[in-house]
């Protein structure tokens, strides 16, 4: 189930990556086609180096910092807030790995 898990992660997050990268390559194709440059489009991710060594990024022209992504999760800490389908995803889950390893138990049994 772990090794499921990792490589579905892991699968999401090329598939993102491939994204940003196709829609890069359409931004470069657009330059390309237009034939001069023009200040009105923007990379879909930058990252800038700051006069004083910070570095700043940003997604399709929305500045993403650390700070930001730290408030977002201290929201989310201080909301605790009870998800009735996720419980009983998580139950669910629990109980058929539970199930799936005793069947396998007797059927490895000799």
């Amino acid at each position: 189930m772990k090794m499921f898990m990792l490589k579905s992660i892991m699968l999401a997050s090329l598939m993102f990556i491939s994204v940003l990268f196709g829609m890069q390559q359409a931004n470069e194709g657009i330059h390309k086609m237009k034939g001069y440059e023009d200040p009105e489009f923007k990379s879909a991710f930058t990252i800038k180096e700051e006069e004083d060594g910070s570095i700043k990024s940003a997604i399709l022209g929305n500045d993403v910092s650390s700070h930001d992504l730290e408030q977002k999760r201290k929201k989310l800490e201080e909301m605790k807030a009870f998800n009735f389908f996720s419980s009983i995803g998580k139950n669910l889950a629990e109980g058929t790995s539970y199930v799936i390893e005793k069947t396998v138990d007797l059927l490895t049994r000799k």
